[in-house]
């Protein structure tokens, strides 16, 4: 007594058991297609009206004072000539007085004495200006 296992006596093919995705596949894919079909194009912007202030603060230009020293260390207020220290002292004193404070923009020539800039730049801290600034260093480059 034999058996025979696995096999079967007929040529008949075996029962696929897996279920076939390929039509599901395929109306998966159409309804993708019609749903991006019948989809309405969307904006990229949304157009929102905003209120307008009504007490916008405006932008000050910051009024800037020019200070040169010139080779014989005189000192220059916006190109007049200053004739002593009192003048230049009563001057950063108005200029402190101002609101909002003003730019002091100090510029040294490459032969005037170290002592006259720093004493511009000494009485103006004192006084309280703290907008300071040191323009035309690149005479000092080399």
């Amino acid at each position: 007594m034999a058996m025979k296992v696995g096999t079967s006596s007929s040529d008949e093919p075996e029962v696929m058991i897996d279920m076939n995705t390929t039509p599901l596949i395929d109306v998966m894919l159409v309804l993708l297609i019609m749903l991006i079909i019948t989809i309405p194009a969307q904006l990229h912007s949304v157009n929102l009206d905003m209120p307008v202030p009504t007490n916008a603060p405006k932008k000050v230009d910051p009024v800037v004072i020019k200070i040169d020293v010139d080779a014989g260390s005189v000192i220059h207020w916006n190109g007049k000539p200053l004739t002593s220290r009192a003048e230049l002292q009563a001057k950063l004193t108005e200029a402190a007085a101002q609101q909002p404070q003003p730019e002091l923009h100090i510029r040294s020539h490459a032969k005037a004495k170290y002592e006259a800039t720093a004493a511009v730049m000494a009485n103006a801290q004192r006084i309280g200006l703290s907008k300071l600034g040191i323009v035309g260093t690149e005479q000092f480059a080399n």
